[in-house]
C-alpha cells in the first residue's frame, strides 16, 4: 500500500505578483514536514476578476515560478500550482505547473476547458491549450493526475485520468462565486470521486470573488478534509491506493463500463 498527504492550501490572489508569490511561498513553508504535495489556486500568480488591469503573464523561467521553485526545495514539498504563461499568442496559457521537491519542474499542463459561461469569456483572453498528454506524476507510489477549474464540469476530463490509472485528481480552481456555485463545486467534486472511483482534491482561491471551500474526497464520495472560506486556509487529508482498490472490488463501476474517452477531432 501506499500513502500520500496531500495539502489543499487556499488564498486569495489580486494583481500584484509579488505578494502572490509571498502568500504561496509562506503556504508551501506552512506544509513543510506535512504534505507530500501542496495544492495551490488556479491563477495563484495573477488574478484580475474585474479585469481593471492589463493583463499580466509570465514564462516558466520567470520570477514567478522560480520563487516557487525555490520555495519547494526549501520546504522539501512537491507543489501544484496554477499562473498565467507567456505563450507565442497575444493571449497567454492558463497553466498548471508540478514543482517537484528538488525544486525541479516535473510537468505542466495547460488548460484546455477554458470558462466561456456564466456570462464570463476567458477565451477572450486566454489561449486554448491543444489536447496532449495529461500532467500525470507520481509521489511516493500515489499517481496523481492534473485539472484546472473549470475541466471539472466535463466527466469524460477527469476519466482520461482515470484512463491513465490514477489514484488522485489536483483541481487548481478560481471557482467564481454565484448563485449556487458552491453547490456545484463540492457536488461535481464528489461526482467525479465517486464515478472514477479515485480521490479528488479542488483548491480554490478564496473570497470575495471565489468561493474557496477547498476539499478533499474520497473514492467513496466521503470527505477526507476540508478548509471553508478563510483564506490562507489549508486541509490535510491522505490519499491511500489500499482504498482505491477496496472501493473498486465494492463498486467496479470502471471495470464495467461500455464506453472509452476519445478526444473530439481524434
Amino acid at each position: 500500500m501506499a500513502e500520500l498527504t496531500l495539502a489543499v492550501a487556499q488564498f486569495t490572489a489580486g494583481r500584484d505578483t509579488g505578494a502572490n508569490a509571498d502568500a504561496c511561498a509562506r503556504l508551501i513553508a506552512a506544509t513543510a514536514g506535512r504534505a507530500g504535495l501542496t495544492v495551490l489556486p488556479e491563477n495563484a500568480m495573477y488574478s484580475d476578476p474585474l479585469k481593471e488591469g492589463d493583463g499580466y503573464s509570465e514564462p516558466l523561467d520567470g520570477p514567478f515560478i522560480t520563487r516557487i521553485r525555490e520555495a519547494a526545495r526549501t520546504a522539501g514539498v512537491n507543489v501544484l500550482v496554477g499562473f498565467t504563461e507567456t505563450s507565442q499568442t497575444p493571449r497567454p496559457y492558463n497553466t498548471l505547473v508540478f514543482v517537484q521537491k528538488d525544486g525541479e519542474i516535473g510537468g505542466v499542463y495547460r488548460k484546455i476547458h477554458l470558462y466561456d459561461a456564466f456570462g464570463f469569456k476567458e477565451s477572450d483572453r486566454v489561449e486554448p491549450a491543444p489536447i496532449g498528454d495529461p500532467l500525470v506524476f507520481e509521489i511516493d507510489g500515489v499517481r496523481v493526475g492534473a485539472l484546472t477549474c473549470y475541466d471539472l464540469r466535463f466527466p469524460e476530463a477527469s476519466r482520461w485520468l482515470a484512463d491513465h490509472d490514477v489514484h488522485v485528481i489536483a483541481l487548481p480552481a478560481a471557482w467564481a462565486t454565484g448563485p449556487a456555485k458552491e453547490l456545484h463545486w463540492e457536488t461535481l467534486i464528489r461526482a467525479r470521486a465517486i464515478e472514477n472511483t479515485l480521490y479528488f482534491a479542488g483548491c480554490g482561491q478564496t473570497l470575495p470573488h471565489c468561493t474557496g471551500a477547498s476539499i478533499i474526497i474520497d473514492p467513496m464520495g466521503a470527505t477526507v478534509a476540508s478548509a471553508g472560506e478563510e483564506p490562507e486556509a489549508i486541509a490535510y487529508g491522505s490519499v491511500r491506493t489500499e482504498r482505491v482498490e477496496t472501493v473498486r472490488e465494492k463498486n467496479p463501476s470502471l471495470a464495467n463500463r461500455k464506453f472509452a474517452v476519445v478526444p473530439k477531432g481524434l
